[in-house]
């Protein structure tokens, strides 16, 4: 289900953010940006493969990870392995048709 909640991402850079079951869009126009749909709809595909708490949970300790290394917010937000997984295969539409289980793995490190 995508919605568009223009009031909740106003004051952010954010364009999109996937809460399972939803992807929450901050302009109404982006319903049509595939890419963008489809950066989404890979993190829903991680969301479930790790029931959904556990992948919030592995997000949030991830991105700290990165910015006490890094020193930078944007960067430590590029560097999740989420993140590095759907920016990597975004383009592909048909990337969730053939993704391996846990395929986010081989995003971890350096």
């Amino acid at each position: 289900m995508i919605i568009v909640w223009q009031s909740l991402l106003k004051n952010t850079k954010i364009s999109a953010i996937t809460l399972f079951p939803v992807i929450i869009l901050r302009k109404h126009e982006s319903r049509h940006d595939k890419i963008l749909i489809n950066h989404e709809k890979i993190h829903l595909r991680q969301q479930l493969e790790l029931l959904i708490v556990v992948f919030y949970l592995w997000y949030v300790i991830e991105y700290y990870y990165w910015y006490f290394r890094l020193k930078d917010s944007f960067l430590a937000y590029k560097y999740i392995s989420f993140e590095r997984e759907a920016f990597a295969m975004e383009d592909d539409q048909d990337y969730l048709k053939t993704r391996k289980l846990w395929s986010f793995w081989k995003y971890l490190g350096d």
